[in-house]
């Protein structure tokens, strides 16, 4: 699993880090340490990716009324892509997202029975394929 979850002893319960697989080097046979973030991080990344591509792709005018929906579907779809693409615990996402791990697998279900609606699940292989290339994860189930 490409995430750890650690605490140091002084530190929060919310110092979990984001470590993606170490890549090796091909002529020293080595690893590459790659900088480690914290998952809330990861999780606020995702998640203003999602809102940016949504906005890039939606196009429908945000009314006042849907203002929040339009925000609680950003923030199912990040937990959803959190979960699938970057393998992190329902726990650690709830954590990260201010959020109970029930509430993240109510996400998980909603995202995935949308999945149905062609575009949607175009959108969402989109946004998947667009985390594992920031994050750098190069084995990533992909979604059938």
């Amino acid at each position: 699993m490409p995430f750890e979850r650690y605490s140091e002893p002084s530190a929060p319960p919310s110092s979990a880090r984001f470590s993606p697989p170490v890549p090796m080097d091909a002529t020293a046979g080595t690893p590459r340490l790659p900088a480690s973030l914290p998952l809330r991080s990861v999780c606020r990344i995702v998640r203003q990716m999602v809102c940016e591509l949504v906005q890039l792709f939606g196009d429908r005018v945000v009314l006042r009324r849907d203002r929040r929906r339009l925000s609680c579907h950003v923030r199912q779809i990040a937990m959803y892509v959190c979960h699938v693409a970057l393998q992190i615990s329902m726990s650690d996402i709830g954590e990260a997202f201010g959020r109970d791990r029930t509430t993240v697998g109510h996400a998980c279900h909603v995202v995935e029975d949308r999945r149905d609606d062609l575009a949607f699940d175009e959108f969402i292989s989109a946004v998947e394929r667009i985390v594992t290339a920031v994050f750098g994860l190069s084995e990533v189930v992909a979604h059938d």
